[in-house]
């Protein structure tokens, strides 16, 4: 999945999803790796934090190669719940990244791990909590409004992180390396000196708003086959 992430980026997989109908379903702003210029592509592996890291070794068990954990921590910012050791297993245990609603500590070890780790931030304090564990432990994560599970393609690069239902993947990336190419063709022909509005007949779109106020920008896109926008 990373492989066919690699030309991609989150933008071109949320426009995707709204090109194909997929339900856009993005992290809270704010949650980013380490270091910056970390991707992140796989299954979700979810986990619900209690505040204890067993929980994280009883889900490494059921890890896939390539799997990403995701780690549902109630968005807190008042510690951090995952360190350089539970990153270390992770990579033992064949995960592929690990994206945290919530905080990260040993910022320089994960650094030299390099696993990608994504979330708010850093925060030297681990859990002082042991709350009582639910029975969903480790088989969905609420992360943000949105609630995943193994059924679902996690996405994550320096603009942020999205998810995806796995069933929905090939269609949504089909979508977005087609709108990629576009935008390259539109990038390339700018710097050429040819404008976008020029590309995209923006003249003719205004004259046509003025006629049909309904005629959005969007609309006129789709008929003349730019991109920018969904």
């Amino acid at each position: 999945m990373l492989k066919e992430f690699a030309e991609l980026s989150t933008p071109l997989i949320a426009d995707a999803c709204v090109r194909t109908g997929v339900p856009l379903r993005t992290a809270p702003p704010g949650i980013a790796s380490v270091p910056a210029g970390r991707r992140a592509a796989g299954r979700v592996l979810p986990v619900r934090h209690y505040g204890s890291v067993d929980v994280f070794l009883e889900a490494f068990g059921g890890a896939g190669p390539g799997d990403v954990l995701v780690i549902d921590n109630g968005g807190r910012t008042d510690e951090a719940c995952v360190g350089d050791l539970a990153v270390l297993e992770a990579r033992a245990a064949g995960v592929s990244a690990l994206v945290v609603w919530g905080l990260h500590r040993d910022t320089p070890e994960l650094t030299g791990i390099g696993l990608p780790v994504f979330s708010y931030g850093s925060c030297p304090a681990g859990p002082v909590r042991l709350d009582e564990r639910g029975p969903g432990a480790l088989t969905g994560a609420r992360f943000g409004e949105h609630l995943v599970d193994a059924g679902d393609l996690v996405f994550g690069d320096d603009d942020g992180v999205l998810f995806v239902p796995a069933d929905r993947a090939p269609e949504v990336l089909e979508a977005a390396h087609r709108i990629h190419a576009t935008e390259r063709e539109q990038a390339r022909r700018i710097r050429a000196g040819e404008t976008l509005r020029e590309q995209t007949s923006f003249a003719e779109y205004l004259a046509r708003r003025a006629a049909d106020p309904s005629y959005t920008f969007r609309a006129h896109l789709r008929r003349t086959g730019g991109a920018i926008e969904e």
